[in-house]
């Protein structure tokens, strides 16, 4: 035993040393470091679940807590998003509508608000797109610039000590929800321990650590038969980010048709409530611009759209992102619904899911993300994290494999710029739909708990 708690002491440090290392000393176009660097946290990774006992998960649930708290004060080296946060926190603080006009302007027209200036302005990564962060998400910026309105530093010390207390959050509720449905404790450290969680979301402090905290609350109530809680937490999500709206053809599921609309007129009143302090012409100019920048301009990591582009170089001999990114993201709609509705069987109001229905529950969740994502226009890694939460509850690993592979889109960062590499995208998603393929004709899934892992 103690042989073994010692070799669990090397790895946790072996796969903190590496965090650090990514984070404080590498930077993204080191290409062949930092993918060599990841590729050994994801080795150790996959070796701790394949060795770690039921009895060895609460030793591992600590570390994973410890993991994320060693990089609270790393500043992230392989996003600027959090620059933008800051951006869109001081104009909140100053009294500004984040959405009334782009970075570009202020600078442009010599606006003086306090914060905002060329040193910040220089390190945004879109100055000439208005944001598009909802309201949850702009508290968070605000609440930043409100304690830290001078520095810099200071501002992403107070989020990153946000996303970590999310994260924390997260694992129990995991851990919460996992022991109510009876599934083995061991499948929290799919997402606990895993490296593209931990450096996106804690290292880079991405929103979808909050966007997951969220969407187990609602999960965690609506197993718990507290509808209204259940619904705040909902619109809660969908006001850190839009794309929880794809699941809301699901809730029949959990509850039943009659408080399904009881539902959604919560979560709707919820959410336009959080939205009022900014619901004003300004937003819905800067939302339409925003989404029709997202489906008309904006591509990376995509899988079927970049088929669909070579498609139309090859028929009309140019981009044809105008049209396919709206086509694209219609069709993703239709299939959604498809999935949502297909054999399903619905609960008894008032009832907690059997084993079975939560699994059935769980599969038409991942398969609505993975949908969405297959028909997109867009893949950042981080957008991966969501469906590794929501994996923990299933059968399906081909996620687990996608989270390894995402991170080599890295490989397209140079010191002078992105070029992305066609090759490498290829590769990610054979290997990702080639494995789901598998798991789906030809693994055999046990209706035991073993099945699980």
């Amino acid at each position: 035993m103690l042989r073994q708690k010692s070799i669990d002491y090397v790895l946790a440090f072996s796969l903190g040393g590496i965090f650090l290392v990514i984070t404080n000393v590498l930077q993204r176009y080191e290409t062949f470091a930092l993918l060599t660097a990841y590729f050994f946290a994801f080795v150790i990774y996959a070796w701790i679940i394949y060795r770690t006992r039921e009895d060895s998960v609460d030793f591992w649930f600590y570390a994973a807590l410890a993991l994320r708290g060693s990089l609270l004060f790393a500043v992230p080296n392989l996003s600027e998003d959090f620059y933008r946060y800051l951006w869109d926190g001081r104009l909140l603080a100053a009294g500004i509508h984040p959405f009334a006009e782009v970075p570009s302007y202020y600078m442009h027209h010599g606006v003086v608000i306090p914060g905002i200036n060329q040193e910040l302005f220089q390190h945004l990564n879109s100055p000439n797109y208005f944001t598009i962060y909802p309201p949850v998400a702009q508290f968070i910026f605000w609440l930043a610039a409100q304690l830290s309105p001078d520095s810099i530093y200071g501002g992403l010390v107070v989020m990153k000590v946000l996303v970590f207390f999310a994260e924390a959050g997260s694992l129990i509720l995991l851990k919460n929800i996992l022991t109510l449905k009876n599934i083995p404790s061991k499948n929290i450290l799919f997402y606990a321990l895993n490296p593209l969680v931990i450096l996106e979301l804690s290292g880079n402090i991405h929103l979808e650590a909050f966007l997951i905290l969220f969407l187990l609350f609602s999960l965690y109530y609506l197993l718990s038969n507290k509808l209204y809680s259940a619904a705040i937490s909902f619109a809660l999500a969908i006001c850190i980010k839009l794309i929880p709206l794809i699941f809301l053809p699901l809730i029949p599921f959990f509850v039943g048709w009659k408080r399904t609309l009881q539902f959604y007129f919560i979560a709707g009143v919820v959410s336009l409530l959080l939205f009022l302090p900014l619901l004003n012409q300004e937003i819905f100019d800067g939302f339409n611009h925003s989404l029709g920048y997202y489906f008309k301009k904006f591509e990376f990591n995509a899988s079927l759209y970049y088929l669909v582009r070579e498609a139309g170089y090859w028929v009309v001999g140019y981009n044809i992102i105008q049209t396919a990114g709206w086509a694209l993201g219609v069709i993703a709609g239709i299939a959604i619904l498809w999935i949502s509705f297909f054999r399903m069987k619905i609960t008894v109001n008032g009832t907690e899911l059997s084993a079975a229905q939560f699994q059935n529950l769980t599969n038409r969740l991942l398969f609505t993300l993975l949908i969405y994502f297959t028909f997109s226009t867009i893949v950042h890694p981080w957008y991966i994290t969501t469906l590794v939460a929501i994996a923990t509850f299933t059968h399906y690993r081909f996620v687990l494999l996608w989270s390894a592979l995402a991170f080599l889109t890295y490989a397209g960062y140079t010191p002078n710029g992105f070029q992305e590499n066609l090759w490498i995208v290829a590769l990610e998603y054979l290997l990702v739909f080639g494995y789901l393929v598998y798991e789906l004709l030809w693994k055999k899934e046990s209706s035991s708990s073993v099945a699980y892992y």
